[in-house]
C-alpha cells in the first residue's frame, strides 16, 4: 500500500553560513553572520539570537554581538550548489530547481530500485553530508506545496515525512503564515478577523475568502488550505524574471546618487540578461524604505529587448515617478527585475524606425568584460564604485 507521498523538497541550511562552517571548523557552533553591509545568511546559531535576512549587519550586530562576520565567497557557492545538485540528479532524473539552495525531485518510480521515498530521502541527505559537506533538510508529501512545507517545519537538519492519510490533520495545524503567498500584510488582513490557523482557513467558504482578498489570493488559498498543489515537476524550467538589488544603508541620497545606483544594476542585469540569450518585456523597480515598507512599480515595453539604454531608460522614468515618496520616506535599498523572459531568437526584434538602434554597442561590451575581466571597461559614472556582490544563480 503507498502511504507516502513522492515529492522531496530539499532545502540546504544556512547556505552560506553551513559553507563557512565547512570551510573553517573552527567556525562550527558559534554564530556566524555572512555578509557586507547586509545579513545574506545567518547560522541557526545567530538566528538564535533574531537575527535575520536582509537585516542590516549593525542592527545583527546589536542582536548578537559575539557573532563572527565573514564576508562572502560566491565562488565558494556556486561549487557547493554545483556539487549539491549533482547528488540531486544521481537520486533521480526528474529535478527541479528552485534556487541555488534548494530543489523539488520526483521519486515516484524509483520505489523498486531504491525504496520508498522517506529511504531515498535519508540516503539523500547522508550523501549531501558525505559529498556536499554542508547539512540539508528534505521534506516528503504527495504535492510539492506540502513538501515544502514540511521542510520548513523540520529546519534545521531534519526530515518530515507527511503521510497521505494525515496531510490535512498536519497541514490544518500550521500558523496561518506557512501558506504561500501569506505575507505579513495578508496575514494581518485573517487575523484581523480571527483566522490564524490554516484549518480557520480551510473552513471558510471560497466566496468568504475571495471577499477578504480578492479573486486570485482567495481562490490560491483555499486550494492550498485543502493541500490542492496539481503542479507537477518541471525539469528544465527555465525562468521568469531575473532581477538584482542593492542595500543603500539609512543615509540620504540624491536623485544623482539614486540614478548612479540604477546604471550599476541596469548595466549588470541586462549583460546577464544577453548572457542567457534572453529578452525581456517588463521592468520592474523595486524600492524599500526607512520605515521597512515597500513599493514596485514596473512598466511593460511595446517590443521584448535586451538592450541596456531601452532598459535603463525605462526604469529611468519608473524611479523619477517614485522620487517625491523617496524623498518623504527616505530610502534603504533599490532593485530592479526583468521579467517577461522569451528566448532571444524566438521574437521577432522590431526595426528601429525612431533612430539608430543602440544594442549595437552592447555585444562589443560583453565581449571586452568576458575576455579581460568585469572591471575593464565600466562606464564614467561608475568609476571608482565598489563592484556590487555578484548572487550565484542556477545555471538558465
Amino acid at each position: 500500500m503507498i502511504d507516502e507521498g513522492t515529492i522531496l523538497h530539499a532545502d540546504a541550511d544556512s547556505f552560506y553560513a553551513s559553507v563557512e562552517q565547512r570551510d573553517d571548523p573552527s567556525l562550527r557552533g558559534l554564530p556566524v553572520i555572512v555578509g557586507g553591509g547586509v545579513v545574506l545568511a545567518a547560522s541557526y546559531e545567530a538566528k538564535a539570537f533574531g537575527v535575520r535576512t536582509p537585516m542590516g549587519e549593525t542592527q545583527a550586530r546589536r542582536l548578537c554581538p559575539q557573532a563572527i562576520v565573514v564576508r562572502p565567497r560566491m565562488e565558494a557557492y556556486s561549487e557547493a550548489s554545483e556539487a549539491m545538485f549533482e547528488v540531486f540528479r544521481d537520486t533521480t532524473p526528474l529535478v527541479e530547481g528552485l534556487s541555488i539552495d534548494e530543489a523539488f525531485l520526483d521519486v515516484g518510480g524509483l520505489r523498486r530500485i531504491a525504496g520508498t521515498p522517506s529511504e531515498i530521502a535519508a540516503r539523500l541527505r547522508n550523501e549531501i553530508r558525505e559529498r556536499v559537506g554542508i547539512p540539508v533538510t528534505v521534506g516528503v508529501a504527495r504535492t510539492k506545496f506540502l513538501a515544502k512545507v514540511a521542510s520548513a517545519v523540520a529546519k534545521p537538519d531534519g526530515l518530515l515525512v507527511v503521510p497521505i492519510e494525515e496531510e490535512l490533520a498536519f497541514l490544518h495545524a500550521l500558523p496561518v503564515e506557512r501558506l504561500w503567498g501569506v505575507g505579513q500584510v495578508t496575514a494581518r488582513k485573517l487575523r484581523a478577523r480571527s483566522i490564524s490557523t490554516v484549518a480557520d482557513v480551510a473552513a471558510l467558504g471560497e466566496p468568504a475568502l475571495i471577499a477578504i482578498l480578492g479573486p486570485a489570493a482567495g481562490r490560491h488559498l483555499h486550494a492550498l488550505a485543502h493541500n490542492r498543489d496539481p503542479r507537477r515537476i518541471e525539469v528544465g524550467r527555465r525562468r521568469h524574471s531575473i532581477g538584482t538589488q542593492r542595500a543603500l544603508g539609512r543615509r540620504a541620497r540624491s536623485p544623482e546618487t539614486l540614478d548612479t545606483d540604477l546604471i550599476a544594476l541596469v548595466d549588470r542585469l541586462a549583460r546577464r540578461l544577453r548572457k542567457a540569450h534572453r529578452i525581456c518585456r517588463t521592468v520592474t523597480l523595486r524600492l524599500r524604505f526607512d520605515d521597512l515598507s515597500r513599493a514596485t512599480r514596473s512598466h511593460t515595453l511595446p517590443e521584448a529587448t535586451v538592450d541596456t539604454l531601452a532598459l535603463l531608460t525605462t526604469g529611468r522614468v519608473l524611479l523619477g515617478d517614485t522620487l517625491p515618496m523617496i524623498a518623504s520616506r527616505g530610502i534603504t535599498l533599490i532593485g530592479i527585475t526583468f521579467s517577461n523572459l522569451s528566448a532571444d531568437d524566438a521574437v521577432q526584434m522590431a526595426l528601429p524606425f525612431d533612430g539608430v538602434s543602440s544594442t549595437a554597442i552592447d555585444p562589443t561590451l560583453d565581449g571586452i568584460r568576458d575576455r579581460f575581466g568585469s572591471k575593464a571597461v565600466t562606464r564614467g559614472v561608475l568609476l571608482g564604485r565598489r563592484e556590487a556582490l555578484q548572487v550565484p544563480l542556477l545555471p538558465d
